[in-house]
C-alpha cells in the first residue's frame, strides 16, 4: 500500500507540473498571463509542495498519518484559493456572446481547465486521505521521487523567471501585459505579443 501512496504522490505533482509547462508553451505563443493568472500558476505549485514536501521527509525518516494529513491538507487550501481565482476568471466570461480571452484549449480556455485541475487536486487529495497509513512507514522508490521532486523545484524557478521577465524592476503587473518589461528595463527591445480579445487574460 506505501508503494501506491508514493506512487500516487508522484502522479499528483507531474500532472500539476504538466500543466503548468502547457501554460508556458501558451505564453510562448504570445498568450501572456495576467496578474490573476500567475496567482493561479503560483496556487498550482503550491498545491504541488504538499506531495513535494512528504516524499522529501520520506527520504530522512519514516512518515505517518499526520505528515500524509498536514501535506494534503495544505495542498487543499491551495486548491481551493486556486478555484476561488479561476472560478472568478471564468465567471467574468461566462455571459453569452463573450468569446474569452486568448485561444481555447480542448474547447476550454486556460483558466476553465485551471478550475479543472484545482477541482482534481482536491479529489486527489482527498482520495489520499482515505488511505492513511495506520503506521509510520518508509516510503519506496526515493530515486524516482528525488527526480519528480526536482521537477517541481525547476518549475518553481522556472516561473520565477518568467514573471520577473514579464514585471521588470516594476511593483505592479499592467491588467492585459503585452510584453517582458525587463527587456526594456534593461534597454533591450522586447517583442510584443498580440493584443487579446477581452480585458482580462487566461492563466
Amino acid at each position: 500500500m506505501n508503494a501506491f501512496r508514493a506512487i500516487l504522490a508522484m502522479f499528483s505533482i507531474l500532472a500539476v507540473c504538466g500543466v503548468l509547462l502547457g501554460a508556458f508553451a501558451a505564453q510562448l505563443q504570445g498568450d501572456m498571463p495576467c496578474p490573476l493568472c500567475i496567482l493561479q500558476r503560483m496556487a498550482m505549485l503550491l498545491c504541488v509542495a504538499g506531495p513535494s514536501w512528504l516524499l522529501a521527509r520520506s527520504w530522512r525518516r519514516e512518515v505517518d498519518a499526520n505528515d500524509y494529513a498536514q501535506c494534503y491538507g495544505a495542498s487543499i487550501i491551495a486548491a481551493l484559493a486556486g478555484a476561488t481565482m479561476s472560478g472568478r476568471q471564468t465567471l467574468i466570461h461566462i455571459a453569452p456572446g463573450d468569446p474569452g480571452y486568448g485561444e481555447p484549449m480542448l474547447g476550454m480556455h486556460l483558466y476553465s481547465w485551471a478550475f479543472v485541475v484545482f477541482a482534481t487536486v482536491i479529489l486527489v487529495s482527498g482520495l489520499h486521505m482515505l488511505v492513511l497509513p495506520r503506521r509510520a512507514e518508509r516510503l519506496p522508490f526515493a530515486g524516482a521521487s528525488r527526480a519528480v521532486v526536482g521537477i517541481a523545484v525547476a518549475i518553481a524557478a522556472l516561473n520565477l523567471v518568467a514573471v520577473f521577465l514579464e514585471e521588470g524592476f516594476h511593483a505592479v503587473l499592467p491588467d492585459n501585459p503585452t510584453e517582458y518589461r525587463l527587456l526594456d528595463d534593461l534597454g533591450l527591445r522586447s517583442e510584443e505579443a498580440p493584443p487579446a480579445s477581452s480585458e482580462t487574460p487566461a492563466p
